[in-house]
Protein backbone atom coordinates (compact mmCIF):
# COMPACT_ATOMS: atom_id res chain seq x y z
CA UNK A 1 0.00 0.00 0.00
CA UNK A 2 1.45 3.61 -0.62
CA UNK A 3 0.83 7.18 0.60
CA UNK A 4 2.68 9.40 -2.10
CA UNK A 5 3.91 11.85 -0.05
CA UNK A 6 3.05 15.01 -1.88
CA UNK A 7 -0.40 14.49 -0.89
CA UNK A 8 -2.60 15.15 2.01
CA UNK A 9 -4.80 12.83 3.23
CA UNK A 10 -8.31 13.01 5.09
CA UNK A 11 -9.26 10.79 8.46
CA UNK A 12 -12.09 9.64 5.37
CA UNK A 13 -9.58 8.53 3.26
CA UNK A 14 -9.99 10.86 0.46
CA UNK A 15 -6.24 12.34 -0.79
CA UNK A 16 -5.86 15.81 -2.26
CA UNK A 17 -3.32 16.96 -4.70
CA UNK A 18 -2.42 20.67 -5.68
CA UNK A 19 -2.43 22.35 -8.63
CA UNK A 20 -1.43 26.11 -9.82
CA UNK A 21 -4.76 28.58 -9.47
CA UNK A 22 -6.26 27.59 -5.79
CA UNK A 23 -7.46 23.99 -8.07
CA UNK A 24 -6.61 20.29 -6.85
CA UNK A 25 -7.45 16.84 -7.71
CA UNK A 26 -9.56 14.47 -5.17
CA UNK A 27 -9.89 10.87 -5.09
CA UNK A 28 -9.47 7.82 -2.58
CA UNK A 29 -6.85 6.10 -1.01
CA UNK A 30 -5.41 3.27 -2.06
CA UNK A 31 -6.62 1.70 1.88
CA UNK A 32 -9.85 2.84 1.10
CA UNK A 33 -9.91 1.23 -2.91
CA UNK A 34 -8.49 -1.94 -1.14
CA UNK A 35 -11.69 -1.54 2.06
CA UNK A 36 -14.32 -1.20 -0.94
CA UNK A 37 -13.18 -3.81 -3.12
CA UNK A 38 -13.71 -3.45 -7.35
CA UNK A 39 -15.46 -0.45 -7.74
CA UNK A 40 -18.03 -0.16 -10.26
CA UNK A 41 -19.89 3.02 -10.14
CA UNK A 42 -18.70 6.22 -9.06
CA UNK A 43 -21.58 9.23 -8.62
CA UNK A 44 -21.14 12.74 -8.45
CA UNK A 45 -23.84 14.84 -9.06
CA UNK A 46 -22.19 18.62 -7.33
CA UNK A 47 -20.34 19.60 -10.78
CA UNK A 48 -20.69 23.37 -10.70
CA UNK A 49 -21.55 23.50 -6.88
CA UNK A 50 -19.65 24.52 -3.66
CA UNK A 51 -19.17 21.90 -1.15
CA UNK A 52 -17.54 22.69 2.46
CA UNK A 53 -14.77 21.16 3.98
CA UNK A 54 -15.75 17.64 4.49
CA UNK A 55 -19.22 17.57 3.19
CA UNK A 56 -20.25 15.03 0.87
CA UNK A 57 -19.46 15.15 -2.70
CA UNK A 58 -20.86 12.29 -4.13
CA UNK A 59 -20.35 8.68 -4.11
CA UNK A 60 -18.42 5.50 -4.86
CA UNK A 61 -20.24 1.68 -5.21
CA UNK A 62 -18.51 -1.30 -5.14
CA UNK A 63 -19.68 -4.75 -5.60
CA UNK A 64 -21.02 -5.04 -1.74
CA UNK A 65 -21.27 -1.29 -0.46
CA UNK A 66 -21.72 2.21 -1.33
CA UNK A 67 -19.54 4.67 0.30
CA UNK A 68 -19.98 8.31 0.47
CA UNK A 69 -17.17 10.52 -0.41
CA UNK A 70 -16.00 13.54 1.43
CA UNK A 71 -14.14 16.76 0.46
CA UNK A 72 -11.17 16.92 1.96
CA UNK A 73 -11.28 20.82 1.76
CA UNK A 74 -13.86 23.76 0.52
CA UNK A 75 -14.36 24.32 -3.07
CA UNK A 76 -16.36 24.15 -6.36
CA UNK A 77 -16.36 20.84 -7.96
CA UNK A 78 -15.12 22.02 -11.52
CA UNK A 79 -14.50 18.50 -13.30
CA UNK A 80 -15.31 15.25 -13.03
CA UNK A 81 -12.62 12.07 -14.20
CA UNK A 82 -14.80 11.65 -17.43
CA UNK A 83 -12.12 8.35 -17.70
CA UNK A 84 -13.62 6.67 -14.37
CA UNK A 85 -17.20 6.72 -16.33
CA UNK A 86 -16.06 4.48 -18.57
CA UNK A 87 -13.38 2.57 -16.86
CA UNK A 88 -14.59 2.99 -13.19
CA UNK A 89 -11.75 0.22 -12.23
CA UNK A 90 -9.07 2.62 -12.60
CA UNK A 91 -10.14 4.18 -8.98
CA UNK A 92 -8.94 0.31 -7.68
CA UNK A 93 -5.99 0.21 -10.44
CA UNK A 94 -4.36 3.63 -10.08
CA UNK A 95 -6.33 5.45 -7.33
CA UNK A 96 -3.60 8.34 -7.25
CA UNK A 97 -3.04 8.83 -10.68
CA UNK A 98 -5.56 8.02 -13.59
CA UNK A 99 -8.36 7.11 -10.64
CA UNK A 100 -8.91 11.11 -9.50
CA UNK A 101 -12.36 11.75 -8.74
CA UNK A 102 -12.48 15.19 -9.00
CA UNK A 103 -11.09 18.20 -9.82
CA UNK A 104 -11.64 21.54 -7.59
CA UNK A 105 -11.38 24.85 -7.22
CA UNK A 106 -10.18 25.17 -3.57
CA UNK A 107 -12.01 28.05 -1.92
CA UNK A 108 -9.93 28.22 1.49
CA UNK A 109 -6.76 26.43 0.85
CA UNK A 110 -5.58 26.79 4.37
CA UNK A 111 -7.72 24.26 4.98
CA UNK A 112 -5.26 21.86 3.59
CA UNK A 113 -3.00 22.54 7.21
CA UNK A 114 -5.91 20.81 8.73
CA UNK A 115 -4.98 17.27 6.65
CA UNK A 116 -2.70 14.45 7.39
CA UNK A 117 0.70 14.06 6.15
CA UNK A 118 1.55 10.68 4.21
CA UNK A 119 2.96 9.50 7.24
CA UNK A 120 0.07 10.90 9.89
CA UNK A 121 -2.30 9.10 7.14
CA UNK A 122 -0.40 5.91 7.09
CA UNK A 123 -0.06 5.73 11.24
CA UNK A 124 -3.85 6.43 11.03
CA UNK A 125 -4.60 3.31 9.14
CA UNK A 126 -2.14 0.71 10.25
CA UNK A 127 -3.73 0.19 13.25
Amino acid sequence: MSFPADLKYSKDHEWIKTLPNNEALVGITDFAQGELGDIVFVDINTVGKSVQQFDIFGTVEAVKTVSDLFLPVSGTINEINAAINAKPELVNTDPYGEGWIVKIKMTNPNELNTLLSAEQYAALVSH
